[in-house]
């Protein structure tokens, strides 16, 4: 956890090279750049290859950039987001992300910055992901990969790789999420003004035009009314009713705008709530399990170490925060 030792921040440095994407680069300064949580925040270093103004893909916008690939030596974390980088990585980089990785820094690549990942040689036999659009070519160029089209964000532990452009931001909160618990990542998203966890995959957003779903003031009052009462037995033909739809309807336009079945959407939800009670109130883990809908402690237990990696007691010693 960053900072946990009250000593030094956790240092995250971004690689970046000429043609940066702008958007990516964006969300890693919007969640990682400074910010007052009450919790020692992140240090962020901009860091690059070329000593030269980095340009972007936006015509005569240029970055000056402070930090040489000597950065990537003290860093906690290395963020390697969209750039031509991707294209022909420098062996210098290459080296400094496989040493780096070496010595135990996580590394993250944002779209199709695991193409540099994958030059690194860093994801020989591990599941990654980019944006769907590149999955083949980075199949096909790295065989020793294995990509996977359908996810947001793929973490394995040491090395975490997202899909393209918005699913950078999930990843983002996901890595706060990890390093300070779901209320501080839920803050976080507030102050960014998006959702603290999207359920589905890219598959909903792959040539596929915008549900209607998504923008249907009833569909959307359900999605607020399932929120509000998580502690009681939600069937899907309730939340139907509470639609005003047939069964098959709702479940078709709830796919269409969550990306995933009304049981997962919920489930997933229970478990926020779940992490939220934890970490900010005191309450029994029987009664956590109730309000949040998941019935018994032992319920609670099995769901939580399946989605969290841990058991609810040990995340509340992690995580616990002021009520």
């Amino acid at each position: 956890m960053p900072g946990s030792n009250g000593t030094r921040q956790h240092t995250i440095a971004a690689v970046i090279g000429n043609r940066l994407s702008p958007f990516e680069f964006s969300v890693l300064c919007e969640v990682f750049g400074e910010r007052h949580l009450g919790v020692p925040w992140y240090r962020l270093d901009v860091c690059s290859p070329d000593p030269s103004p980095v340009s972007t893909v936006i015509p005569g916008m240029k970055l000056t950039v402070p930090y040489g690939l000597s950065a990537l030596r003290r860093a906690d974390t290395i963020v390697v987001p969209v750039s031509g980088l991707v294209v022909s990585p420098p062996p210098a980089l290459l080296s400094a992300l496989r040493r780096a990785h070496a010595r135990g820094a996580r590394i993250v690549s944002l779209c199709t910055g695991a193409f540099v990942l994958a030059a690194a040689g860093l994801l020989d036999g591990r599941t990654v992901t980019t944006h769907w659009r590149h999955a083949d070519a980075l199949a096909q160029r790295y065989p020793l990969v294995k990509v996977d089209s359908h996810v947001l964000y793929v973490d394995d532990g040491d090395i975490l790789t997202s899909a393209g452009s918005a699913a950078s931001i999930d990843l983002s909160l996901h890595i706060v999420r990890q390093d300070f618990g779901a209320e501080i990542a839920n803050a976080v998203a507030r102050a960014v003004v998006v959702p603290p966890h999207r359920d589905g995959g890219q598959a909903q957003f792959i040539d596929q035009p915008i549900s209607p779903a998504a923008s249907d003031h009833q569909f959307a009052k359900t999605l607020d009314w399932i929120q509000a009462n998580l502690h009681d037995t939600l069937s899907v033909e309730m939340l139907a009713r509470h639609s005003s739809m047939s069964l098959r309807t709702f479940a078709r336009r709830f796919t269409a705008a969550t990306g995933t079945t009304p049981h997962r959407w919920i489930l997933s939800q229970r478990l926020l709530e779940a992490q939220r009670l934890l970490e900010a109130t005191e309450l029994p883990i029987d009664v956590v399990a109730g309000r949040c809908g998941l019935g018994s402690p032992t319920n609670l237990r099995q769901q939580f170490q399946r989605a969290v990696g841990t058991s609810p007691s040990a995340y509340r010693r992690t995580f616990r925060t002021s009520a």
